[in-house]
């Protein structure tokens, strides 16, 4: 929950256009940039995220810093990443002016959260973010990789993307993100958005993202890797309408030998990538590599 102290300091409509105004910033499609203007909003996501006062907040894209002045007052920490040189400058002008006793909580990050690779002193254990829509799935999947640490998160995407973050096996927006983000954990809708509360307001629907990381990637006690699963996801979805035997021939070496993986993984090869969840997908990894031991047996 905001402080009550913070919650008077939190940025409004006309506080983000003057902002915006004195730096010369014009969003840009291109960077994903509409910043939140409603406090009441920047109050939800804080409370919804239900963070701790010993939380490690990662923030990516802070814009002018709506969000990171709530988060500031409810953690005890934030590690803004923004990729806007001329933001990231400001971001602790801004919290240091409105909220002056917890300047000292935030770290600005200037680069890329798609390519970001670590972050100084101690790492984050929650994201909390207005994610770039334009990026938020490869930002989403960089990270969860890069920082083990991340335990949790709540994000605001476009509300399409997040029905593909969501979505079951079988349904019609389930996809790669669907398949690759349920390696790392437990993901569900946690609310929508509405356009009025972004400056400039976007053509698309907003929503609210949670996740919470598996305490172990699921592949583990199959001593099977992320690498290995994520290829054979790549693989299912290049050619979606066509059954597994035949969208796995290239990646097993022939259709025959992906019909035989696919069925000593105990998987129909006439059924195709968006039936199946990661689990399966594991199985196939496992059983291609205990099809390739007996084959390699049989040569020696």
């Amino acid at each position: 929950m905001v402080d009550d102290s913070v919650s008077r300091s939190l940025l409004g409509p006309a506080d983000i256009r003057g902002l915006a105004a004195r730096l010369g910033v014009n969003p840009t499609k291109r960077l994903g940039q509409n910043f939140v203007i409603d406090a009441g909003t920047i109050r939800r996501i804080v409370s919804l995220a239900g963070l701790a006062p010993d939380d490690v907040v990662l923030e990516v894209g802070p814009g002018f810093g709506s969000l990171t002045l709530g988060l500031v007052g409810a953690a005890r920490r934030v590690i803004a990443v923004e990729i806007d040189p001329v933001l990231a400058a400001e971001l602790p002008v801004t919290v240091s002016s409105r909220a002056p006793a917890l300047a000292d909580r935030l770290t600005v990050v200037t680069g890329n959260a798609v390519t970001l690779g670590e972050l100084p002193g101690d790492q984050p254990t929650i994201l909390v973010a207005n994610l770039p829509y334009n990026v938020a799935v490869p930002v989403l999947l960089n990270l969860l990789e890069a920082f083990h640490s991340i335990r949790r998160g709540l994000v605001m995407v476009q509300a399409e993307v997040a029905d593909r973050i969501c979505a079951p096996p079988g349904s019609r927006t389930y996809g790669i993100p669907s398949v690759k983000i349920a390696w790392y954990g437990q993901v569900r809708r946690a609310g929508t958005v509405s356009r009025t509360v972004f400056w400039p307001v976007p053509n698309v629907d907003s929503a609210l993202v949670g996740f919470a990381r598996w305490p172990e990637p699921p592949g583990s006690a199959a001593g099977v890797g992320r690498t290995a699963v994520f290829e054979v996801i790549d693989a299912a979805f290049a050619q979606r309408r066509k059954t597994l035997r035949a969208a796995l021939a290239s990646w097993a070496g022939s259709a025959d030998a992906a019909e035989r993986v696919l069925v000593e993984a105990g998987i129909n090869p006439a059924s195709r990538g968006e039936t199946i969840d990661v689990t399966q997908y594991i199985r196939i990894v496992r059983a291609a590599a205990a099809t390739r031991s007996i084959i390699e047996s049989w040569r020696a």
